[in-house]
């Protein structure tokens, strides 16, 4: 028996980074790039390396090449911390589970370090196989949770939840997390959103502006935490937009979608610190009549755009700064 089971980036449309203060976001993910995680049966248990868990190199210059691009931690240990809390789920919720044995393996093509939630697509892939395997149903909000809670919990990873959200659904997802709702069912309101309604868009990265989210969030949670002013209105700005931009695409406007996510990043540059390569990017991106903002922490940008003339002229503009450009497949 052999399982095979993906999970795809995500690309934060707009409200982020409010989702992991009791906000509002609209995400998606798109299949240009995958997670995979392979699991068949096998005498033993075993979690087999993946590209970024590779310990020869040709040369210490090669070895410090992949911790600029990959860190120091490869994916084993996103593997190993999700079947950990897979099964004390299973255990909490006195699921009985048979006893074979099986390997996982993982791959993956996702841009590493971009916003694009690349390790927890590994981790949503991983729980899929084993909701195979073990032939049970996990509820998408549920999954979500249990998602984060493997980097959080388990790893130690600063993260929210519209990530594992969008990946649990694989489809538009619009994000209420409001704080009493979240309270009393440990989970916010997700309503899925027909993909035809959402305008031209385009994602662009840079790998050498990656950043992690923890960095992006460590002041922004303090300040979050110590009730700032700019904070808290910011939060309140990003959950309007988001109602705004839900409204938009349901009524057949899609074209008011570009100035509310100029005006998203806009908002965020006003309260969180961002890298000259980043803004650059962004501006670029402008002034060739598209959109553009954050997909999240930075590194890689979303916005919309008018036509294929625009679309053309885009590509052209960012290839000068070395920024691969896409149109998300969703």
């Amino acid at each position: 028996m052999i399982i095979r089971k993906q999970a795809h980036p995500r690309a934060a449309l707009i409200g982020n980074p409010s989702d992991g203060y009791f906000g509002r976001t609209i995400a998606f993910t798109f299949k240009n790039f995958a997670a995979i995680v392979t699991l068949f049966e096998t005498p033993e248990f075993r979690i087999d390396p993946g590209e970024r868990d590779h310990v020869c190199f040709d040369s210490p210059h090669a070895m410090i090449a992949q911790i600029r691009h990959l860190g120091y931690y490869g994916g084993v240990r996103l593997l190993q911390a999700a079947v950990k809390r897979f099964l004390d789920f299973c255990e909490e919720e006195h699921i009985l589970l048979h006893k074979k044995n099986f390997t996982l393996r993982y791959d993956t093509d996702i841009p590493h370090h971009l916003g694009l939630a690349g390790s927890s697509a590994i981790i949503t892939a991983t729980f899929r196989t084993l909701m195979d395997f073990y032939t049970i149903e996990i509820p998408n909000p549920v999954l979500a949770n249990l998602a984060l809670e493997v980097e959080t919990i388990e790893l130690g990873i600063p993260a929210g939840l519209q990530d594992r959200v969008a990946q649990a659904y694989d489809t538009p997802t619009v994000m209420d997390f409001d704080k009493d709702h979240m309270e009393k069912n440990g989970y916010g309101m997700y309503t899925p959103l027909d993909p035809s309604l959402l305008p031209n868009l385009y994602i662009a990265y840079r790998t050498d502006l990656s950043e992690g989210s923890e960095v992006a969030h460590s002041n922004l949670r303090y300040r979050f935490e110590q009730g700032h002013p700019d904070v808290l209105d910011a939060i309140e700005f990003w959950k309007d937009l988001t109602l705004k931009a839900e409204q938009a695409l349901k009524t057949g406007h899609p074209e008011k979608l570009g100035p509310l996510l100029d005006a998203n990043f806009d908002k965020r540059r006003t309260v969180c610190s961002v890298s000259d390569g980043n803004i650059q990017m962004v501006e670029t991106a402008r002034k060739t009549g598209a959109s553009a903002k954050f997909t999240g922490s930075g590194g890689a940008i979303i916005g919309t755009f008018e036509n294929e003339a625009m679309f053309d002229r885009l590509q052209c503009e960012l290839s000068k700064l070395n920024i691969e450009v896409l149109k998300p497949i969703l």
